[in-house]
């Protein structure tokens, strides 16, 4: 008998061997991981910079004083965020608010895929018959409790939407379609256009710092929902500048397809944040599709330290992103869309914004960081934050503070905002019409630094 139970547990014991790793710690296996460079971005190796007014302050501002500061490395889009991909965010945002009320209909009416028309948008957990266990207790436990009651229900993707009027299916989809447009009363010239106060995203974000920071508090009172309208406002183009005529930027600019390579603008701090969420969103919503592949790093803002770093592109100490003093080329021509020789807007061969990709980038290629747009920044401007920040990765946001940092100068500033120590401000809930953004993605990985070699 005891024969037979030492048996046993030698047998019990192989077999909890039977992985290979012949009682050794190996660590767990994981998903293998390969970093992937995203579409339009560019790699800036991390390393140390004086970061700071390279030239004396003509300005006295005093804001910007020499420090050494070190960033990691991490990913820049090449060129300002434009007007064709921010459209792609605020179609993705008008296409779900028309999906959420049809599916809300559908839901309503008792409509289900298969009995088409309508139905055929309805809650893809509408249509499940056959759940999972996991998934009935999903539905059984957590959808539907939240502020609208829709929340954690999946809206069905397959279906095409119809636009046009001559193929709605029924007087449901033709209700949901109409909600989505101005009244006929404020047509112009007979033309109904999308409502834009419709076109709402929805994201949660957290306080890590303040959760690190607080450890007794629940981690729920660091989780807020941002509820953001993405529409650029156009009417910046107006309201930026009186006794001028700019109605056929404010008419035409984000929509028609001749600005589509443009920068966009009009766009303010927290649509900014809100695109950088969608991007990683629409992202995600693709890898999570692909089999054994982790979610991808979160897009952002570029804080302060990360914007002046790429901006000089490698260049110790320099003016402008292409070396300096000079804001021309050996040739005479201009090396960035601004407002030169005293007003002369045109002088660079550009009267307002021009081509994201014009001028030539800086050596991490990198496009128009000084001039076309000045850049939103995840920063919040403090003039003596250089003072007290931290020299490793440094950042000063503080969430009261609504005056958040500017970078880089645009078409209508003098050279002076062109330069890369040059720092300034707008209030994060205010668009004009020469602010626009890049955003960055964290590069987590082989280690990657400008001066490894030096080490």
């Amino acid at each position: 008998m005891k024969k037979l139970l030492m048996l046993v547990v030698m047998v019990v014991f192989l077999a909890s061997c039977g992985k290979g790793d012949r009682g050794q710690l190996v660590g767990v296996d994981g998903k293998k991981w390969y970093p992937e460079k995203p579409y339009g971005m560019t790699l800036v190796p991390g390393g140390s910079f004086i970061m700071g007014k390279a030239d004396d302050d003509i300005a006295a501002v005093q804001n910007a004083p020499a420090k050494t500061v070190t960033v990691s490395s991490f990913y820049m889009d090449e060129t300002e965020i434009t007007n064709s991909e921010y459209r792609q965010f605020t179609n993705w945002v008008r296409d779900s608010t028309l999906r959420m009320r049809l599916a809300i209909i559908a839901d309503d009416e008792g409509l289900t895929a298969g009995s088409g028309g309508t139905g055929d948008f309805a809650f893809v957990d509408a249509n499940n018959q056959n759940p999972t266990v996991w998934e009935q207790y999903v539905i059984d436990n957590y959808v539907g409790l939240g502020e609208t009651g829709y929340e954690g229900r999946k809206l069905n993707w397959r279906e095409e939407l119809i636009w046009d009027t001559e193929d709605i299916p029924d007087e449901y989809y033709a209700e949901a379609y109409d909600s989505m447009y101005i009244p006929f009363e404020e047509a112009y010239n007979g033309k109904r256009t999308i409502d834009v106060e419709k076109l709402i995203f929805r994201y949660s974000e957290k306080d890590s710092e303040g959760a690190a920071r607080n450890p007794d508090m629940s981690r729920k009172d660091f989780i807020q929902t941002k509820t953001i309208n993405v529409y650029p406002d156009t009417t910046v183009w107006i309201r930026d500048f009186n006794y001028s005529y700019n109605e056929p930027m404010h008419n035409d600019y984000y929509y028609h397809e001749a600005y589509s390579d443009y920068p966009v603008v009009g766009v303010n701090w927290e649509q900014a944040k809100a695109f950088a969420q969608w991007r990683t969103l629409y992202h995600n919503g693709y890898v999570r599709k692909q089999k054994g592949r982790d979610d991808v790093f979160e897009y952002r803002l570029p804080s302060e330290a990360e914007w002046e770093y790429a901006a000089r592109g490698g260049l110790e100490s320099a003016t402008y992103p292409w070396g300096g003093p000079y804001a021309k080329n050996d040739r005479g021509c201009f090396l960035a869309n601004f407002k030169p020789l005293r007003g002369d807007y045109a002088a660079d061969q550009a009267l307002y914004t021009v081509e994201a990709d014009s001028y030539e980038p800086n050596d991490y290629n990198l496009y128009n960081m000084s001039g076309n747009v000045a850049e939103w920044v995840n920063s919040s401007y403090e003039p003596g934050a250089y003072e007290y920040m931290s020299s490793m990765n440094p950042v000063v946001n503080d969430a009261n503070n609504r005056r958040k940092g500017v970078r880089g100068g645009s078409w209508k500033d003098v050279s002076y905002f062109l330069q890369v120590g040059t720092r300034d401000y707008e209030y994060q809930d205010s668009a004009r019409s020469y602010i626009g953004f890049r955003t960055v993605q964290s590069y987590v990985g082989t280690d990657v630094t400008l001066n490894a070699s030096t080490r």
